[in-house]
């Protein structure tokens, strides 16, 4: 199993992590998304998917889905809990060897509450790798936590602007930055989120 930074105070958390998980619906967390998933059947990833309900949730929906995930307990629960109708993956982001060139291309990608996880230099290589696994106006949604730090160590401040300007030098345009959206987790008041749709050009 892999050893990534980004994963430190996950794994002693694991318990935990899937009560808080389970206490918020797919739908409500992902509102400002739903309108740019798919409608028809698609290639979807879901890149540090946790315990697996997001996936389980856009599988539901009728999409083909890969769900990446580095931390070995939520990958091994998210398998027990949803089953074998999704390619589960342990990797991790920048780079994703696991999923090589994938030749078909994704619709739609999904990276919820990773990018605290990785520094400046990793966002950019993140941007570039999806930008490659996109087909031709395919969708990367992706949330952005800002302060304080929850379970997870190794994290890194976040700025929505910042990350619209790298994507665009990959050829993502953004077609939704939604700033200081408040957390759905009762007792985290301080917490706000950032939650931005780019779209391959």
């Amino acid at each position: 199993m892999l050893q990534v930074k980004g994963t430190e105070g996950y794994s002693a958390a694991t318990e935990r992590f899937m009560t808080a998980t389970h206490k918020i619906a797919f739908q409500d967390l992902h509102q400002s998304f739903l309108k740019f998933i798919p409608t028809d059947s698609s290639n979807v990833l879901d890149v540090g998917s946790g315990i697996g309900r997001d996936a389980a949730a856009l599988a539901d929906m009728g999409h083909t889905v890969v769900a990446v995930e580095p931390t070995s307990e939520f990958l091994s629960a998210a398998q027990k809990l949803y089953g074998t109708s999704i390619e589960w993956i342990n990797d991790s982001f920048p780079f994703l060897p696991s999923l090589g060139d994938r030749n078909e291309g994704f619709d739609f990608v999904l990276a919820s509450a990773v990018w605290h996880h990785l520094d400046q230099h990793e966002r950019r290589i993140t941007l570039s790798r999806i930008a490659d696994l996109l087909r031709p106006t395919g969708i990367f949604a992706l949330s952005l936590r800002h302060d304080p730090a929850g379970v997870g160590t190794h994290i890194f401040p976040t700025d929505g602007q910042e990350t619209v300007r790298d994507a665009e030098r990959v050829n993502l345009k953004p077609l939704q930055v939604l700033g200081n959206q408040p957390s759905l987790v009762k007792g985290k008041r301080n917490v706000t989120w950032t939650r931005i749709v780019l779209q391959k050009i």
